[in-house]
């Protein structure tokens, strides 16, 4: 398939490092971002970018139809990341997939969550339902929960009080790397005939419980990293007063952890070996690649309120 490959969400933990991967492949890609300087051109290239080469970029924005020409001009393949902002997919997504399509796009690769096809309430459902009708070729990136929630949600907690507090029990959860999301999606990009019309249910090779995450982050900071086990409640207000989360996500999140804790997000496959041809990388391998998310300093930390990497959001500043 000719044309040019378009990341949104091209500066957020998936986007970026979907970027990353498709670099060494010398396809034409454009990475999409809400907003580019008012100094830079948009065809000129990102300098913020992670990777060797940056890619030209453009403005994006799925609210604004005036971004949709420019940003879909000569597209024919999409990497679509849903907004955590937009929850009304029908009214705020929809319409610039659909606009995508008219103008050439003819491949979407959704970054959707596990489960989604039963998963009616997730945002991602409608999203790939539409998708199935739409006439578009796709593929689903289906991924588990992100290790990077750690390193950006929780970065707080474990480095400044050496402490996880999240309401999922003794329940495991099968945490993934966005690494190995990007790769596989990356693979349908540069090669969307080989990977049409296939859902990829992405983890990685184990699923811990919280009190083996906190073990693994001891083991690698040297310190002991203690697990809490807070009921939903206690959460919520954690969660919205220390880790200025907005309503909306507390109740995501409340939801998540609920699910684990009920023993629902513990479920592993085999599509990373089988799409990359090699294992996934393991919680312990992250820790010690990212161990500098928690290492304390003295300067006085204060929570951000842009990470959400999750099994329904990603974190995006696209």
């Amino acid at each position: 398939m000719n044309g040019t490959i378009l990341v949104t969400g091209a500066t957020g933990t998936v986007g970026s490092a979907v970027l990353d991967a498709l670099r060494p492949t010398g396809l034409p890609v454009r990475a999409a971002t809400r907003r580019v300087p008012a100094d830079r051109d948009a065809a000129t290239p990102s300098p913020h970018l992670p990777g060797h080469a940056p890619s030209p970029s453009v403005r994006l924005d799925l609210t604004d139809p005036t971004s949709w020409p420019a940003a879909f001009a000569d597209v024919s393949t999409m990497f679509l990341v849903r907004p955590p902002a937009v929850g009304n997919v029908r009214r705020d997504l929809l319409p610039a997939v659909a606009a995508a399509r008219d103008a050439g796009v003819r491949h979407v690769v959704f970054l959707s969550l596990q489960g989604a096809e039963r998963n009616k309430v997730a945002p991602h459902h409608t999203i790939e339902q539409w998708l199935r009708g739409s006439g578009l070729d796709w593929t689903f990136v289906r991924p588990s929960f992100f290790h990077q929630n750690l390193s950006t949600t929780h970065a707080y907690d474990v480095r400044d009080l050496d402490r996880i507090v999240v309401p999922a029990g003794d329940g495991r959860t099968a945490f993934v790397d966005a690494v190995d999301v990007a790769a596989v999606a990356a693979r349908a990009l540069a090669d969307p005939a080989a990977h049409r019309g296939r859902a990829w249910t992405v983890t990685g090779p184990r699923a811990l419980t919280y009190g083996e995450v906190a073990r693994i982050l001891s083991d690698e900071l040297g310190r002991s990293i203690r697990y809490e086990r807070p009921g939903v409640l206690r959460y919520a207000r954690h969660a919205s007063r220390s880790l200025a989360m907005s309503p909306g996500m507390v109740a995501v999140t409340s939801a998540i952890y609920t699910t684990a804790r009920l023993g629902l997000a513990a479920g592993l496959s085999d599509d990373v070996r089988t799409v990359l041809g090699r294992e996934p990388i393991d919680l312990t391998t992250f820790a010690h690649r990212e161990r500098a998310a928690w290492i304390p300093t003295a300067t006085t930390h204060v929570p951000s309120t842009t990470t959400t990497t999750t099994t329904t959001t990603t974190r995006s500043t696209a």
